[in-house]
């Protein structure tokens, strides 16, 4: 059986479609797990309950492997999607102005999906990020690599600097990341919180999405080489990208990982900053080697279909739902006015609640994949994206 066709699934595809490719959907099935880790610690109050070993751990491996690593998998695999989508429609015979209009009124959609998701539920989002940064960059899909590669590489400068910038106070002072970062409620009344973030939103979004930018710009240059939809014809490079970030990411962020566990005391100021913007540049390299190694990691799985690896495809193909699923679950679970455990759990806890969360979240995911519904996320934004006008006339809708 031919390797490439082995990394896909035609299960689920409709007569005469393409089949689906199936590391897409894994990278965006793991990348759950990547956004879990990262948002579940910030709903506790201290992080420092419960065993201090295990938590020194978990705060290791937190650096080494999660912060500033979930956010550049999702903008990377953001931008693959921008070109997937781009050529489904084309495919249909939608001409230029037709797809940049869709994908345009598809990104302020997720503006808005993202500004009723901060406001109404956690200041964690990212859809609405996302969404502009579609907005903004959808020109760039018809740009030459060059272009796409060189703006990514300058705006990396100015995005580095943004979370460096903020880790420098947290590693000078000893105090954890999620400490500063956290969402963890303290005595606000839902209203309180709901006209604070209102306040709050416009004018961090600017900065969150040059953040992303970059990781978006990759994604796109990488998708035109279809690195994720045939993962067997690009398998050396592959693993030269998957062991080459990797290392650089677990090498970029020891120094921070050895401040924020205290094993590194008294670091002087030199090493506080290097540590401090090392850490999330680096990151942003180890997580695009996550999709990277989820790639190659379809190549095993294509061969080796079970009950798991359909999951957590399916999983993927909602990641939209379960990203939103798991804001959900984390309010039920930490906030007072749910079970109220952001006062119970630290950094271990809190991470190991994460887990179990995205466990939970492929079993629904197959669920729906066996009662053939799609995810309400999915369907909304739909709906809401490739509307016809009245009389009839539009951009051909989805299939």
């Amino acid at each position: 059986m031919n390797t490439t066709i082995q990394a896909r699934t035609s299960s689920h595809s409709p007569p005469g479609a393409p089949a689906r490719a199936l590391a897409p959907d894994l990278a965006r099935g793991f990348m759950l797990l990547a956004i879990a880790f990262a948002h579940g610690p910030l709903f506790v109050v201290d992080i420092d309950r419960g065993p201090a070993v295990v938590n020194d751990i978990t705060a290791f491996f937190h650096q080494l492997f999660v912060n500033n690593h979930a956010r550049p998998m999702f903008a990377f695999l953001f931008g693959y999607s921008l070109v997937q989508l781009m050529h489904r429609q084309t495919q249909r015979g939608s001409d230029w102005p037709g797809v940049r209009k869709l994908l345009r009124r598809r990104g302020w959609w997720l503006v808005a999906i993202g500004f009723l998701h901060t406001v109404l539920l956690v200041p964690l989002d990212i859809l609405a990020i996302y969404g502009l940064a579609a907005v903004l960059l959808v020109g760039m899909l018809r740009r030459k690599d060059s272009t796409l590669l060189w703006t990514a590489g300058l705006l990396q400068v100015p995005a580095t600097a943004i979370v460096g910038f903020l880790m420098v106070y947290p590693l000078s002072e000893g105090i954890s990341t999620y400490t500063v970062g956290t969402v963890s409620v303290a005595g606000q009344s839902p209203w309180e919180l709901l006209v604070t973030r209102i306040q709050i939103w416009p004018f961090s979004l600017p900065f969150a999405v040059l953040t992303v930018v970059p990781g978006v710009l990759l994604g796109i240059w990488a998708a035109r080489r279809r690195f994720l939809d045939e993962p067997a014809r690009h398998r050396g490079f592959l693993i030269r990208v998957s062991v080459v970030t990797t290392v650089l990411s677990v090498l970029g962020s020891v120094p921070a990982g050895l401040i924020q566990t205290g094993l590194w005391t008294d670091p002087p100021a030199t090493a506080v900053w290097t540590a401090a913007f090392a850490q999330p540049l680096t990151g942003y390299l180890g997580g695009i080697g996550m999709a990277a190694i989820s790639g190659l990691f379809a190549l095993w799985a294509g061969r080796r279909r079970n009950g798991v690896i359909t999951a957590i495809q399916a999983l993927g193909q909602r990641s939209m739902t379960f990203y939103i699923f798991q804001s959900i679950v984390f309010v039920a679970l930490f906030y007072p006015y749910g079970l109220g455990l952001q006062d119970d759990l630290g950094l271990a806890g809190a991470t190991g609640v994460a887990a179990a969360a995205w466990m939970i979240s492929i079993l629904l995911a197959d669920v729906m994949r066996r009662v053939g519904h799609r995810g309400p996320a999915e369907i909304l934004l739909r709906r809401l994206a490739y509307r016809r006008p009245r009389g009839g006339h539009g951009e051909p809708g989805p299939r």
